[in-house]
């Protein structure tokens, strides 16, 4: 049985060559261009190996590897990164990763490295058996009024059968909601599969949803079960379905409305029994307007939604959250931080937050492993002394005809490499930014 590699990589093209190279050496390659693609390819399946990218449009390789050795997943770990430097590294190896690796990347080195990742032990060490927690359990909910409402929404609208879109930017949680609504439905028992619609393409998505038959396409080697097969008696989570091709919604809108769907290659439908939770940081009714988003799929998915508010509307929470993350930071990374100082509580209230809390456990993780004398200070938060922001970004940003590369250029200036703040600066879509970014051989 050949060995998994999962490569993680928003560079399209240097994803692809090394999806080649391991493939021309036997091995069986998924693809994820973002941290949240990964986390869906790897709740799918199981992988020997990962590498992946330092820098992701929505995190990082770190934040990855964190994600997995929180789940005690052990898989041999390689960054790659084109910004090698030290403090990276230390990150990296202290929190697990075998390797480190600078682009351009030698084949030799990267085979000699493989070779001995592939060595490493991929069982977590033995630990006393706790009571399992569930997800309502392991995670600090919050109290501010604003978020209470939701709550009081997902307790009203999880045990019925109604599809839920969920709203909010980036990093606010919205699959942590998802996961709430099926835990605190019927199907809790049965599976909760994740689906990252931003990375499925056209000629992707049909198989990854529905499956295929052995022989019906090339690399079709055996026969796959889809997404909605998988969790037959479940929920599908489809996250950022704004992102999903035109011509998919229309072949999703029917596996809905029929409850059935029929594997690529197939000529049988195969009966499927799932709910429907979707989710996206988009303006699925301005994608309407502009026929980029169909309107019978949107009011089928619309049965409820639920908007997730942003950090900065719930700053009430945010102590809470923050010394949560660091109980969190202090497992992971065997450190003792027990306070968080007033002053750094303040400026991080100052702080605009547009990757939400996800940006805020990030930036506790690394406060927590360079802090000193076991607490967290505002010398401590050197990403948000150089980024607060007490003033809402510029309005007058949106691109416009032109010369677009100098604008994108602009506003990534100002964004400080962050694609997301980038992207709404410029008032378009991520993948709209990723693709003028190829398009004008600007790096990614």
């Amino acid at each position: 049985m050949s060995k998994k590699i999962l490569i993680v990589d928003d560079d399209v093209a240097f994803g692809v060559m090394l999806r080649t190279w391991f493939q021309k050496h036997g091995w069986d390659v998924a693809l994820a261009s973002s941290l949240e693609g990964a986390l869906r390819e790897h709740g799918a399946a199981r992988f020997d190996l990962i590498l992946s990218d330092l820098r992701l449009p929505d995190g990082d390789g770190i934040m990855l590897l964190t994600e997995l050795r929180e789940k005690k997943i052990m898989t041999p770990f390689i960054i790659m990164t084109g910004y090698a430097d030290v403090q990276t590294a230390v990150n990296a190896i202290k929190l697990g990763a075998f390797d480190y690796l600078k682009k351009p990347i030698t084949p030799d080195v990267l085979e000699q490295k493989i070779e001995a990742a592939l060595q490493q032990p991929t069982q977590p060490k033995k630990e006393p058996k706790t009571p399992p927690q569930t997800l309502t359990q392991s995670v600090v909910k919050g109290n501010s009024p604003v978020i209470q409402r939701v709550y009081k929404h997902i307790s009203l609208v999880a045990p019925t059968k109604m599809s839920v879109l969920i709203l909010g930017e980036s990093g606010t949680g919205k699959e942590y909601i998802a996961r709430m609504i099926h835990e605190q439905s019927g199907r809790k028992n049965n599976p909760f599969v994740a689906v990252d619609c931003g990375s499925l393409s056209m000629e992707l998505a049909p198989s990854e949803l529905f499956g295929h038959i052995k022989g019906s396409f090339t690399s079709a080697i055996a026969d796959k079960k889809g997404v909605f097969e998988v969790a037959k008696g479940g929920t599908v989570f489809l996250d950022e379905v704004g992102n999903l091709p035109y011509e998919v919604q229309k072949q999703l809108l029917r596996a809905l409305q029929e409850q059935k769907v029929r594997p690529v290659g197939s000529a049988q439908d195969i009966n499927v029994d799932v709910r429907i939770i979707a989710a996206t940081n988009e303006d699925l009714m301005g994608a309407i307007e502009k026929d980029a988003f169909r309107q019978d799929l949107y009011h089928r998915i619309n049965e409820f939604s639920i908007e997730v508010p942003p950090l900065r509307e719930r700053l009430e929470d945010l102590e809470e959250f923050a010394y949560h993350f660091l109980a969190q930071a202090n497992e992971e990374l065997g450190k003792d931080v027990k306070r968080i100082t007033p002053d750094a509580i303040e400026m991080m209230k100052q702080h605009r937050w547009d990757g939400n809390l996800r940006e805020l456990r990030n930036v506790i993780r690394r406060a927590t492993l360079f802090a000193e004398n076991q607490e967290i200070t505002v010398d401590t938060l050197p990403v948000l002394t150089s980024r607060l922001q007490k003033s809402k970004p510029d309005d007058d940003m949106a691109l416009q005809p032109g010369d677009e590369k100098e604008q994108i250029v602009a506003a990534l200036r100002k964004a400080r490499g962050n694609k997301t703040v980038a992207a709404r600066l410029l008032q378009v879509d991520r993948k709209t930014l990723y693709n003028k970014m190829h398009l004008y051989g600007l790096e990614l």
